[in-house]
């Protein structure tokens, strides 16, 4: 007879003797603890604001889809580079609304050395040289079918919407840009703005790649703060990502950065996490999202019905940013966020 057959089997573990060294909560009970091992922060450092232009003098329009988020005349931006430079925000993002006469089918207002977001520019930096400008290298703004290239025989070209990509960007560095950020997703782009940001003498000007900039529904409000919503002919799926793609993200990411880009963008935000943990996995290189325009008016919409705590949601979805690997965000919510955090 098998000595072992009479014995018993071990009596299960009761509840309180399996978590009593592993107590996981210990380190959850005060707010001292949480924050002493909290893995990831949020800092003032980490914002970039987005701010939108329009001609004219002293005048500010509220973004109906954008609540809170409003088009500057260049005095007021100057102004509010200046609150965005005490509250400690390193960087804005400038996106122009042009005066419908002034565009056209090839965006020749964006060869104009005075437009719009130039002028701004010399402005912000004469009176804020201490903060950082990036200027969004893109025709959309400039075109009069809402397209982010030349439109030819109702197809977007490549080569020759490179060309004015890449003459629109020097002029943007000439007036003063610290950082160029093409969003076209135009092929090749980086290379030729790189190639002649070099030869114009402005090699220390950085280039912030839209580098997966995705075919997505989260643009709306965006395009009405810049008056292109009502242009749009078509759409932009032949040159946006697909949003279902994961590993053409990667391929253009290594493509931009092979060019030349210093810093890799993700747009949209919050529905891209995973793009942005695998972009920081894999390339280990200055990695930024954008929340885009319909993320804000969502938290915004929710938090006026009453249906969420918008300053919680606000810093928890940045938060998210974070997590994933961000070094920093584009976020409407810029100035907000950096009051509470010094505050």
């Amino acid at each position: 007879m098998n000595r072992h057959a009479s014995a018993r089997p071990p009596m299960p573990r009761s509840v309180d003797e399996i978590t009593a060294s592993r107590r996981l909560r210990r380190m959850r009970k005060a707010d001292w603890s949480r924050r002493l091992v909290r893995e990831n922060h949020l800092t003032v450092d980490d914002l970039i604001w987005p701010i939108f232009l329009i001609d004219g003098e002293n005048r500010r329009e509220e973004i109906a889809a954008m609540p809170g988020v409003f088009r500057l005349t260049v005095d007021m931006a100057v102004r509010e580079a200046e609150r965005a430079a005490k509250l400690g925000i390193p960087a804005i993002a400038t996106f122009p609304n042009v005066e419908l006469a002034l565009r056209d089918r090839t965006a020749t207002e964006m060869l104009n050395p005075d437009n719009l977001i130039n002028r701004a520019t010399r402005a912000i930096k004469a009176a804020v040289p201490e903060i950082g400008v990036i200027t969004d290298a893109a025709l959309d703004p400039f075109t009069d079918h809402g397209h982010d290239g030349i439109l030819s025989e109702g197809v977007v070209v490549n080569d020759e919407s490179v060309e004015r990509i890449t003459a629109g960007a020097v002029l943007q560095a000439a007036a003063g840009a610290d950082i160029v950020a093409p969003s076209d997703m135009m092929d090749g782009r980086i290379g030729a703005i790189r190639d002649a940001l070099d030869a114009a003498g402005f090699q220390d000007v950085a280039i912030m790649s839209y580098a997966t900039k995705f075919a997505s529904a989260f643009y709306g409000p965006y395009r009405e703060a810049i008056g292109t919503g009502g242009l749009l002919k078509g759409d932009k799926k032949t040159y946006y990502l697909d949003h279902a793609n994961t590993d053409e993200a990667m391929r253009e990411i290594e493509q931009d950065l092979e060019e030349g880009a210093d810093m890799v963008m993700v747009k949209p935000g919050l529905p891209y996490l995973d793009i942005i943990r695998r972009a920081r996995d894999e390339f280990a290189v200055p990695t930024f999202a954008y929340q885009v325009s319909g993320e804000y008016a969502m938290i915004e919409a929710a938090a006026a019905n009453g249906w969420i705590d918008g300053e919680k949601a606000m810093l928890e979805s940045l938060m998210a940013f974070k997590r994933a690997g961000c070094d920093g965000v584009l976020t409407y919510f810029a100035p907000r966020v950096a009051e509470i955090l010094k505050g």
